[in-house]
């Protein structure tokens, strides 16, 4: 009898622990009848909203679709979790619908001077920490620019997973004054609750380059922790010419309720073509 209560107790559990896991990142919610693109070249469209349903198209990066449904059904890939969602899109002449899973969507897309900016979550990739020496999974994001249909470059950068994937912004900034820089592009993942991590992800676009800029990270837990970091480009108050100033400020309460406050900064020179650390 004991050993039934402990398998029944073992199953109770293993089903409490699944139905939590059962959650869509933030950053895959998609409104229905508002017009998204694909960023997973191949993106393969089912007949059904399930990863065993029959294939009847595949599409490529760029192509402009029409969000008609969310499904509730989720999958999740590596640390990404998504809806999955019936779309229409253009084929030909011709108007076709099925079901694709909302992780080979767009987290956000731009145009600007003749190209097309897109930015999304690309894989989950298996890293090892190096304090403790183990394994653990670290969502891979990217950004594509394309002109027309062709793929011009892309870069890859770490980012957040599970809470820190609530949601996501994408947008198009100048060139903050830097030699040679046609635009800046700044890629924000981040949480809704206190404690959860929010990361900035910087571009620069020259000659049909991309160049990625050390990632930044803040994080608070109201008025007891923070940690900020942040650019200081030369068309800021306080910049400097060919170059961009990282500063890091971070505050803790002790138990007294006496704050303690930390402040680093470094230089990075900007030669018109890459940076390095001064």
């Amino acid at each position: 009898m004991k050993s039934l209560f402990t398998v029944f107790f073992l199953f109770v559990l293993q089903l409490f622990s699944a139905q939590e896991d059962v959650y869509a990142n933030g950053v895959f919610g998609f409104e229905e009848n508002k017009g998204q693109k694909i960023f997973s070249n191949w993106t393969r469209v089912r007949q059904e909203p399930k990863v065993d349903a029959q294939i009847v198209d595949s599409l490529q990066t760029n192509q402009q679709i029409l969000i008609l449904q969310k499904d509730e059904n989720i999958l999740k890939l590596g640390e990404r979790r998504s809806n999955w969602y019936k779309i229409s899109y253009q084929k030909g002449e011709q108007t076709a619908e099925g079901y694709i899973w909302g992780g080979n969507l767009c987290v956000g897309y731009r145009n600007k001077n003749g190209y097309d900016f897109l930015f999304g979550l690309s894989k989950t990739e298996t890293k090892k920490d190096k304090a403790s020496g183990e394994n653990f999974k670290q969502n891979i994001a990217s950004i594509k620019v394309l002109e027309g249909n062709a793929l011009i470059d892309e870069v890859f950068f770490e980012t957040g997973q599970g809470e820190e994937l609530s949601y996501g912004t994408f947008t198009i900034e100048s060139n903050h004054k830097l030699q040679n820089v046609e635009l800046t592009l700044k890629a924000m993942v981040s949480g809704e609750a206190c404690g959860i991590a929010s990361y900035d992800q910087y571009v620069l676009f020259k000659d049909k380059k991309l160049i990625t800029l050390p990632k930044l990270t803040n994080v608070g837990d109201a008025d007891v922790y923070y940690h900020s970091e942040s650019f200081v480009f030369p068309n800021d108050k306080g910049g400097i010419p060919n170059a961009f100033i990282f500063k890091m400020e971070e505050m803790e309460k002790d138990e007294k309720d006496r704050e303690k406050k930390k402040h680093s900064s470094k230089t990075y020179l900007w030669d018109g073509n890459s940076y390095k650390l001064k």
